[in-house]
């Protein structure tokens, strides 16, 4: 598979989730793993683009997928806009739920660039935070939305 733009190879288990490939085969630990039942949103990636969870998709079944994690939306040393506004405007505290809350935000982005505060609401509705109460994470992607790359 492809992992923020590097082919990747390896002999895997067939039972392997893909967060814990990305984890602890490629050492990508800016993809959480939180519930292990789906409902938290912590371990969202891109799988050409769309956002998935990736507690959820076996990792040989990701095979042939362009996969997009938190740490490949920087850019030659210059972030995202999503990460920049969540820097902005204080969309983290813990960060946990962070990776997988830019990453959506990113897929969103990606299809309407100018999406109006309910349209975030639902777009990052998949997803819990028990920090911020998603007000800085609205704002956070409004800003991103506001300062396109």
């Amino acid at each position: 598979m492809t992992v923020n733009g590097e082919e990747h190879t390896r002999d895997i288990e067939p039972r392997l989730l893909l967060v814990h490939f990305l984890r602890d085969e490629l050492d990508l630990t800016g993809t959480h793993w939180g519930c292990d039942t789906s409902n938290c949103g912590t371990c969202v990636v891109l799988m050409d683009g769309e956002p998935a969870k990736s507690c959820t998709v076996l990792a040989a079944t990701a095979s042939g997928y362009d996969i997009t994690t938190v740490e490949g939306l920087e850019r030659d040393g210059v972030l995202d806009p999503v990460q920049q506004g969540f820097h902005e405007e204080h969309g983290l505290q813990c960060g946990f739920c962070t990776p997988g809350m830019m990453l959506t935000a990113r897929a969103l982005l990606n299809r309407n660039p100018d999406p109006t505060n309910d349209e975030i609401r639902t777009a990052i509705s998949g997803q819990i935070c028990r920090c911020t109460g998603y007000a800085t994470i609205v704002r956070s992607i409004r800003w991103a939305a506001d300062h396109p790359a």
